[in-house]
């Protein structure tokens, strides 16, 4: 039993030295062009992390982005000030690592994992924020309901946990306040919130306002404000995205959303453009396409637990076409779509119900519900059609059996596609009101006998 303890303690000392590498190998700061650094050596791979310093002054940190010949390309993990030529550069030989447990439940952190909340120190367990994504033939089959509290996307636009869908709107039109109400009712065990190039000011508004102590307690929040380097900025949705993974292999059902995935996308054209890479689609890289389904396919289920994926989109000038969103649409499974005109009309949450769709919904809602939801769709797609006609008074009751339908229901799904900031509806309710709604739908409608005139 003794020969076998110091055979086991030889062994790992073995195994020590082994890992040990006793010769540092530092390179040098040769040039530095607006975002980039240029560094003879040390011997580094993409994604790795370097230390810039002056002798025994640490100066800051650095990722390696690219090669150019004999040149390593770095990005600083922070400001550019005291960076200058000759500063030695020396790799840590390992990636970026995002903190992990339980204890992170409530706590704030930026783009590169560390406490910016003053709640004292993280857990000390890390795990790379690189990784690859579940095995597509071990991913259980999206089949269970993921309720929000929110009537309109429980009622019509159904979520599966472990689908990823996309909200997309122009700039405010209510993307925070609906991922407010989505993270303090969702069903689900832990949230895990990034926010990319978000305003300085907005952060603690969102914390606050949105998101509410309620909604604290069960969530870990990712930031990297809009002045922070684009390199953070990215690293920022990996961190987010590694944290879910690490909640989700406890067999949790997670939630996580992203706000938003355009600014991840100008932050990796910054850097593909730092690097040399050719503007391709609007002015947008090839490296920008190859990141998105990097970080979406993360999401979704795997052998135990799931991440399901909100991603808001902001689309410029309304516009739900350009070059991203509409990468981001084809990756996703499904998008809800926010309307200015309906904002503008003071109707929260805007949602556009007939421009957006769930494409997991016919696995996970039942036939009744999927029925009754179809069946008022099809009559808010017959007032809209009509909307102009009937607001001039040039449509003449009676004239369609089905548009006369339709204004006779609008007031019902009008009252039912609204919901307040602070109002709860569970998902069950939301399910029970869609068949109502059709029922009364199916109902002929009994109106009063006109009074006979007196004789």
């Amino acid at each position: 039993m003794k020969t076998k303890t110091v055979s086991d303690r030889l062994r790992r000392w073995q195994d020590a030295l082994e890992a040990c590498d006793p010769v540092e190998v530092r390179g040098r700061v040769t040039r530095v062009v607006g975002l980039l650094v240029e560094s003879s050596g040390p011997a580094a791979a993409v994604g790795e992390i370097c230390a810039l310093a002056a002798g025994d002054a640490l100066m800051g940190y650095a990722e390696v982005v690219g090669f150019r010949a004999e040149t390593t390309l770095l990005m600083p993990l922070g400001g550019m000030e005291g960076i200058r030529p000759g500063l030695e550069v020396v790799a840590t030989g390992s990636p970026l690592m995002a903190p992990q447990g339980k204890e992170l439940l409530g706590r704030v952190l930026d783009g590169l994992g560390r406490p910016i909340d003053d709640l004292g120190p993280l857990p000390k367990g890390r795990r790379p924020v690189l990784a690859e994504p579940p095995h597509p033939l071990r991913r259980r089959r999206i089949s269970q309901t993921m309720g929000t509290g929110v009537r309109v996307i429980d009622g019509f636009l159904s979520i599966g946990r472990g689908q990823r869908m996309g909200i997309f709107a122009g700039s405010g039109v209510g993307k925070s306040v609906l991922m407010g109400m989505l993270a303090r009712r969702c069903e689900s065990d832990v949230n895990v919130i990034c926010l990319i190039g978000e305003r300085g000011r907005e952060v603690r508004e969102f914390l606050e306002r949105d998101l509410g102590p309620e909604g604290m307690a069960r969530s870990v929040v990712v930031c990297a404000t809009s002045d922070q380097p684009a390199v953070v900025r990215v690293k920022s949705a990996f961190m987010a995205t590694a944290i879910a993974e690490s909640f989700r292999d406890e067999g949790k059902d997670v939630l996580l959303m992203m706000d938003s995935s355009t600014r991840l996308a100008m932050a990796q054209r910054e850097i593909g453009l730092a690097v040399g890479e050719p503007p391709a689609t609007k002015g947008y890289t090839p490296s920008v396409f190859a990141l998105l389904p990097q970080v979406f396919e993360r999401a979704g289920t795997a052998e135990r637990g799931s991440i399901t994926g909100l991603y808001t989109v902001l689309a410029d000038g309304d516009d739900m076409e350009e070059p991203v969103a509409d990468a981001i649409r084809s990756i996703l499974d499904g998008h809800v779509v926010l309307s200015r005109d309906l904002a503008n009309r003071n109707h929260y949450p805007a949602v556009d119900v007939l421009k957006s769709i769930s494409r997991c919904m016919s696995d996970i809602a039942d036939n009744e519900h999927k029925a009754a939801a179809r069946e008022i769709l099809g009559l808010m797609a017959v007032y809209r059609e009509n909307e102009d006609l009937i607001n001039l008074g040039a449509y003449a009751k009676g004239s369609n059996a089905q548009i006369d339908l339709a204004v006779r229901m609008r007031d019902r799904w009008q009252a039912f596609v609204r919901q307040d900031r602070d109002e709860s509806a569970s998902s069950a309710d939301s399910r029970m009101e869609i068949l109502r709604m059709a029922q009364a739908a199916r109902t002929p409608h009994s109106s009063r006998p006109a009074p006979r005139k007196p004789e």
